[in-house]
């Protein structure tokens, strides 16, 4: 019943443009369609997001009380997590247990924010200062305060709708802002039933204004609206660097998680067995549609066969399917799009000399199902290499000292992740040092905690979202003197 009522509650929404069509993606049949909100549901919506900062009901509110409903958006999320589940599914085709643990993390981040409510405190300081503008000895005390930016604009990316809709929307809300989010048009559905849960806790009205559409429209209206302080995007580069040529009008402040092309260094005396595993799965997990997805393994010269041998039984043992199918545990890609854009990068690889140890196809079935594959020799300048392809595609090379794959690692434009496999626990150490990316993990991958930052290096990104910097980043400092 709640997957009706939310494909309706789409559907009635008001809208200013073209039709938008979503797309089964384990299907290719339509779910629904909706119209695009457009440039003037974003207008609509940053007057209401406007109306309510400086009405104070959210900005004013005692931390504790904000605390108090972003609690009970929490457990709301946690009562509702196989309709939640149910609906990023549907919407992404993405295994349905995996959709339901997503639902528990993205309670917690509200729970985790809500603590911070309380804890948004300046410092304080007694300044003794000898000349200046009238030369005087003066004493004065001096302290900060953190406010909120006000009216900010969050567009989420479709590879984790529920997810990266709470990794937005529980800082800002902590930090006392008020809000327009704007979920991937590919995948709105989840974000519906969001809303209405934020409205049932608590969360008063105008704060969060859900606007529906396509980047191109009510994205880029929202980028470019003078009444908007600040803009956190997760998604492409390319788009990214579009936002902040679109922020310039006002030069509100951009927040960026952006692509990645992870590096994953293998050793020959790490425990082979879990790293070729995790590295194998941490590329064709929710096939490849992750920014953090390992897409470029190096393995020490002597153990490389050995652990392509085992990446590649990993990729032909793995069951592809929908998440109604039986034991499947990877789904499809979002779109049309995105596989013949996945499936373009194996194809211009195969013309350059590319070995294809295994998949390079797309199943044949319904869906936009891509065959797990593994590449070797893969020339740094290829695209294959470079450029995120974001599908389960790995390039797996030989390296034979730190040196080298160091330099082989770090030769991308992005920055966001890399992993390093060794049991030698000094020069982990040294590798993380090296490796120019902004989260780096030892003996594990794809890991992330919201109580610890999450930015990229390079063009991975700009800021970090999760723990205190993740809060930090919708607040602006104040410092005020007073003499005595």
């Amino acid at each position: 019943m709640t997957v009706d009522y939310i494909l309706d509650e789409l559907r009635s929404r008001p809208g200013h443009g073209d039709t938008i069509p979503i797309i089964n993606p384990v299907t290719e049949e339509p779910i629904v369609e909706f119209v695009d909100g457009g440039a003037t549901a974003v207008d609509e919506a940053v007057a209401r997001a406007r109306k309510s900062f400086e009405s104070g009901s959210w900005s004013e509110l005692p931390g504790s009380e904000r605390a108090k409903i972003m609690w009970r958006i929490a457990d709301r999320i946690d009562e509702r997590a196989d309709e939640l589940a149910a609906l990023d599914s549907l919407n992404t085709g993405m295994n349905y247990d995996q959709a339901r643990s997503i639902m528990g993390t993205s309670a917690e981040i509200f729970r985790y924010y809500g603590g911070w409510c309380t804890k948004l405190n300046g410092i304080a300081h007694d300044v003794q200062q000898t000349g200046g503008i009238t030369g005087a000895y003066s004493n004065m005390h001096a302290y900060t305060l953190k406010e909120p930016y006000g009216v900010v604009g969050l567009i989420f990316p479709w590879n984790g709708p529920m997810f990266n809709a709470a990794a937005k929307l529980g800082p800002a809300l902590a930090a006392g802002c008020s809000m327009i989010a704007k979920p991937a048009e590919e995948t709105p559905l989840s974000a519906i039933l969001l809303e209405q849960i934020l409205a049932e806790a608590g969360v008063p009205d105008g704060v969060v204004n859900m606007v529906t559409g396509y980047g191109h429209t009510a994205g880029k209206a929202l980028t470019e609206h003078p009444d908007v302080e600040k803009v956190a995007f997760t998604g492409s580069t390319e788009v990214g660097k579009q936002i902040v040529a679109a922020s310039a009008g006002n030069l509100k402040r951009v927040m960026l998680e952006l692509g990645g092309k992870s590096p994953v260094l293998i050793y020959d005396d790490a425990d082979l067995e879990t790293a070729v595993t995790m590295a194998a799965m941490g590329i064709f997990i929710h096939s490849g549609q992750g920014c953090i997805c390992g897409s470029r393994i190096f393995v020490q010269r002597n153990v490389y066969e050995q652990v392509l041998e085992g990446i590649s039984m990993v990729a032909n043992g793995v069951r592809l399917g929908g998440p109604d199918e039986e034991d499947s545990l990877i789904g499809p890609l979002i779109s049309e799009k995105q596989l013949n854009r996945v499936m373009g990068f194996v194809d211009d690889g195969k013309r350059n000399g590319v070995e294809v140890v295994t998949g390079g196809e797309r199943l044949d079935r319904r869906g936009y199902f891509v065959h797990p594959t593994v590449v070797t020799d893969v020339h740094p300048s290829m695209a294959l290499y470079q450029q995120e392809i974001f599908g389960p595609v790995v390039a797996v090379l030989p390296f034979d000292d730190d040196e080298e794959v160091v330099a082989l690692a770090n030769d991308s434009d992005y920055g966001l992740a890399a992993t390093a496999w060794t049991k030698d626990i000094a020069r982990g150490h040294r590798l993380a040092k090296r490796l120019q990316a902004g989260t780096v993990t030892l003996n594990c991958q794809m890991v992330f905690d919201h109580s610890m930052p999450f930015g990229g290096y390079k063009q991975s990104g700009w800021g970090h979202e999760w723990g205190r910097d993740g809060v930090e980043s919708y607040l602006q400092t104040k410092t005020v003197y007073t003499q005595l």
